[in-house]
């Protein structure tokens, strides 16, 4: 007989649908070890479940620069900028850029890479930059997370810091994408990954909602017990 299990009923409550929008774990993204982990895959230029490769994000910003007719010396703000991959290429076109992210270890790692760029460590939630910008970046689906009130925040604090005519530009997710990729469904033990140092038990699901909402979920559970979500 095991002298150490997880509760039938404790299990079926974690696999319950959340409410839509509602916050997971407050420290998970900034835990030390999760946030040298994501700096890893934002790094890793084989994958794209951080940020795009290297030559998609190449691609991206020589679109920007064409078709919102960049010219050097203009501002750039970068929201969710992370370790800098898009505000690096952007500072090398003599654009002005500011980068905000909320991990000081992503904030960290592009400081030492590019000290001349203006990086903040600041959740853009709470945005309390001053200043006018020609153009504000919110990339790789950032839009989709947060819910109807914060995003109603996020789009106050945009419209406040671009110059007249100035440009927000944003990508999401579409429903098609959504569906192509599926609701996840599985398990997994480990000895130590991306999520826990040490033995974790990982459970995955997706939910989908109304209104073309989804929802990925992992339930990360230690040997005591402990389980973020």
């Amino acid at each position: 007989m095991p002298d150490h299990f997880l509760p039938i009923e404790m299990l079926t409550r974690l696999q319950e649908p959340p409410a839509p929008f509602s916050p997971g774990e407050p420290h998970f993204w900034t835990d030390p070890h999760i946030a040298r982990q994501m700096l890893a895959a934002h790094l890793d230029p084989q994958t794209d479940a951080a940020s795009r490769r290297p030559e998609t994000i190449q691609q991206t910003v020589d679109w920007l620069m064409k078709t919102l007719h960049l010219q050097p010396g203009q501002r750039v703000l970068d929201l969710g900028c992370g370790p800098g991959l898009y505000t690096a290429r952007l500072a090398d076109a003599d654009l002005q850029v500011t980068g905000v992210d909320f991990s000081e270890t992503s904030i960290a790692y592009a400081r030492s890479q590019r000290p001349q760029i203006d990086y903040r460590c600041q959740d853009y939630l709470e945005l309390d930059l001053e200043g006018a910008f020609d153009v504000v970046l919110l990339i790789y689906g950032d839009f989709c997370v947060p819910g109807p009130q914060q995003r109603t925040r996020l789009l106050a604090h945009v419209r406040r810091v671009l110059k007249p005519g100035g440009s927000f530009v944003l990508d999401v997710t579409t429903p098609a994408l959504r569906r192509k990729a599926g609701l996840k469904n599985g398990w997994y033990a480990a000895e130590g990954g991306f999520w826990k140092p040490g033995p974790h038990l990982v459970l995955e699901q997706g939910f989908a909602y109304e209104d073309d909402l989804f929802l990925d979920q992992y339930i990360v559970i230690e040997e005591d017990d402990n389980a973020c979500v």
